[in-house]
């Protein structure tokens, strides 16, 4: 392959794809989706569970000292600053991490349904020893089992919406992943408030967490397979069948050949071959992308923003109780704002919301800063005033909707369609891979940041959205309403990107467009017999 294994899509324009939204299509993509559901219950019960009395009793006694006994001597923002609790927060992260660059292997050789649903039977096995855990040894074990299941989940889901949905409609479809992971922190918030007043109210939350994975296995075994992934595997027939149902109509040709022919690329490459092509300076923009988001998203401050609102609400003397009700009505404003971006992504693009949200955060994330800078240290009890604490609630409302319909889902939408078919499992694991790595980082080591730079922890997140504002702009492109198959093409016509690939980008733009006046002449040859049909049977 020319180029270093830059594979040079050829297909049609987006207008020669037949097709509508079905409700078919819309239907398997809400049940693939919820494979979202248990990355998004794991984290939102995890922080439920990591702050009921019960669970810090048992298994973190010296965080229980300091939360509810009242033994400290440490500051409000070093209360929960302990390594070990930390360390369980973040092993799903890290185990997470190595799974998604196995579950890369799983998707391309058997599909993406497999893949699936192995996710959900991991995730059964880690939720039970979670749940029936008596010493911390079985807990880790059971979060890291939970973080495997996640990691083949995280892989395959986007990968699978980007391939079943049609290009006009791919970016809402795929969001839908997005939604899904911040309904499942909902319904997490709804089972803790439920269960925070039983003794051992934490095992019926962690265990719930199968409820969600018998959903996606369930789902993994009547969904279709995606046309891509038959395609790719020698099943061609069966997927002109699944793409014929797809799109709703009976003239699919020139979406399938661009499959087949992606596939006769994609045929060249082993899959150990498809990790090393990520490296090749052909795909180097896909990759420093994959990367990048991940960094990006995870250093939005997210992460910072949400673990501090239970501390604002006790500021306004709540009872644990009443602080997991407020939380839940953060995390409805979270579902809402996602379901902004699954409804308006394809009419305004990625790099709308991206840039947009860029602003409104640096705002918000400065606000938050400032405030807490001038107020929360003249205050010996660690409490704010009541009018100063709403304010700065409503302002993290207003962080969270930005985060909610930009950085969160594109995340994983922009990785799941920029890659090539014989690269995309190998460049959407390495994506997945990126994410825990970061989210470990963040999750091992935000506490201490926190107790160590208090009020600042905000501003230095504040300043990564300004680079990451200035990458969207700049290195992003819009991928909206183009084929899957045909996004890499957009790389090699890319201002920047283009050098960064060097001359095999001008070597793929000349293969394209051969490709294309031959796609053009065979649907002009198609139009025509068809033509004829009709004339004939008048």
């Amino acid at each position: 392959m020319a180029g270093g294994g830059m594979a040079s899509v050829a297909g049609a324009n987006v207008d020669q794809y037949n097709g509508r939204l079905t409700g078919y299509v819309i239907s398997v993509a809400i049940m693939a989706a919820c494979g979202g559901l248990l990355f998004g219950y794991d984290i939102g019960v995890t922080g439920g569970v990591t702050a009921m009395a019960s669970f810090q009793e048992k298994f973190f006694p010296e965080v229980y000292a300091r939360t509810v006994e009242g033994i400290t001597d440490t500051s409000p923002y070093c209360k929960y600053d302990n390594q070990v609790l930390q360390t369980f927060t973040s092993t799903m992260f890290l185990a997470g991490m190595f799974s998604s660059l196995v579950a890369a292997t799983v998707c391309r050789k058997y599909g993406r349904k497999p893949t699936m649903f192995f996710s959900a039977c991991l995730f059964i096995v880690g939720a039970g020893l979670q749940a029936g855990a008596v010493n911390l040894g079985m807990l880790f074990a059971g979060r890291c089992i939970l973080g495997f299941g996640v990691g083949f989940a995280n892989t395959a889901v986007p990968m699978y919406l980007s391939e079943v949905a049609p290009a006009k409609y791919r970016g809402g479809l795929n969001i839908l992943f997005q939604f899904a992971v911040t309904f499942g922190i909902l319904i997490a918030g709804l089972v803790n408030y439920g269960t925070q007043n039983f003794a051992s109210g934490w095992r019926v939350s962690l265990a719930l967490a199968a409820a969600f994975a018998l959903v996606l296995g369930v789902g993994s075994i009547v969904l279709p397979e995606s046309p891509n992934s038959l395609v790719e595997r020698g099943q061609v027939e069966k997927g002109r069948a699944v793409l014929q149902r797809l799109r709703g109509v009976e003239d699919v040709e020139a979406e399938l050949e661009d499959m087949i022919e992606a596939t006769e690329e994609a045929s060249r490459v082993s899959l150990r071959q498809s990790y090393s092509f990520m490296f090749h300076r052909a795909n180097s923009p896909q990759l420093i992308i994959d990367i990048i988001i991940q960094f990006f998203q995870q250093f939005t401050g997210i992460n910072a923003i949400m673990f501090y609102v239970p501390v604002l609400f006790n500021s306004l003397g709540s009872s644990r109780k009443t602080s997991l009700l407020n939380t839940i009505i953060i995390n409805c404003i979270n579902s809402a704002s996602t379901m902004v971006a699954v409804l308006l992504v394809d009419k305004f693009g990625r790099r709308f919301f991206l840039l947009e949200a860029g602003v409104q955060m640096f705002i918000t994330q400065t606000i938050v800063g400032v405030v807490l800078a001038t107020q929360f240290g003249k205050y010996d009890d660690g409490k704010l005033p009541t009018g100063t604490t709403v304010g700065v609630l409503v302002v993290i409302c207003v962080y969270i909707a930005s985060f909610a319909w930009s950085w969160g889902p594109m995340g994983w939408l922009v990785p799941s369609e920029i890659h090539t078919l014989e690269t995309r499992p190998a460049g959407m694991s390495i994506a997945v891979a990126a994410n825990f790595l970061f989210s470990f980082v963040i999750g091992q080591s935000f506490l201490s940041m926190l107790c160590a730079m208090k009020w600042g922890v905000f501003l230095f997140f504040a300043g990564w959205v300004v680079v990451m504002t200035l990458f969207a702009y700049f290195l992003i492109p819009e991928t909206k309403g183009v084929p899957v198959e045909r996004v890499p093409i957009m790389f090699t016509r890319h201002a920047l990107w283009s050098r960064v690939m060097g001359p095999v980008s001008l070597e793929i733009i000349e293969r394209d467009a051969t490709r294309t006046i031959s796609r053009q002449a065979a649907a002009d040859q198609r139009a025509a017999a068809n033509g004829d049909l009709k004339k004939a049977a008048l």
